[in-house]
């Protein structure tokens, strides 16, 4: 198991300076992490830093909150994969999976994939507020509009991804689409919990405390 490829190595505070977005993009290439997940200001920051290696650039679409019209949501998709995202996460409508609108859920998650150009689609569904009824009909959604992943948290709400959500979501979804754990993988022993319930990629901030084996203290 190569470790170091199931990490999004993630810097998604509203406070981040350069500084901190250029330690994250030294460590993902010095690790040789799947990718880095910032937001979009830095996104063709990050596509040029890091075009000398295998990194892939991820970022948020309607982070951290999932309020926004689905039109905004294009628009910063369309935006970020033109400033050189390969990956873009994306936070569901949260109220409508509350009210049962699963047809605007569905729809928000469609109009972002129908721009994303090839490129790979991971929605959040924000597990800490949702029934467990609740989260596989949000991944139900997920599958029915052609995303590539479900993602368990934005890291910013109640809590973050737990054993049991990952063993649900892939449960849901089936071989086909990947499992994304955030929120909450501080250590070695939680990324391999997660791994082994079936996640098959790790948002987290602390990507090389987990190969250190340290225990980190972040997102």
């Amino acid at each position: 198991m190569e470790l170091n490829k199931y990490i999004d190595h993630t810097i998604l505070k509203a406070d981040a300076p350069k500084a901190k977005v250029d330690q994250i993009l030294a460590e993902a290439k010095k690790y040789d992490f799947m990718s880095v997940c910032i937001n979009p200001t830095w996104v063709s920051y990050a596509a040029k830093e890091l075009s000398d290696s295998d990194v892939k650039v991820c970022t948020v679409i309607g982070f951290p909150l999932g309020v926004n019209t689905s039109t905004v949501k294009a628009f910063e998709a369309k935006e970020a994969i033109a400033n050189g995202a390969d990956e873009i996460d994306m936070v569901i409508n949260i109220g409508a999976a509350k009210d049962g609108n699963w047809a605007l859920v569905e729809s928000d998650i469609a109009t972002v994939n129908a721009v994303k150009e090839g490129h790979i689609l991971k929605v959040i569904i924000e597990t800490s507020l949702l029934t467990d009824e609740e989260k596989v009909k949000a991944c139900e959604a997920a599958v029915r509009a052609g995303a590539d992943f479900v993602k368990t948290s934005t890291g910013f709400s109640t809590a973050g991804a737990t054993v049991a959500d990952i063993a649900l979501m892939c449960k849901t979804v089936g071989p086909d689409l990947g499992v994304k754990a955030s929120g909450g993988v501080r250590s070695l022993a939680d990324a391999e919990a997660m791994i082994e319930a079936g996640a098959t990629r790790l948002g987290t901030s602390n990507g090389v405390e987990i190969m250190e084996g340290k225990v980190g203290a972040g997102y």
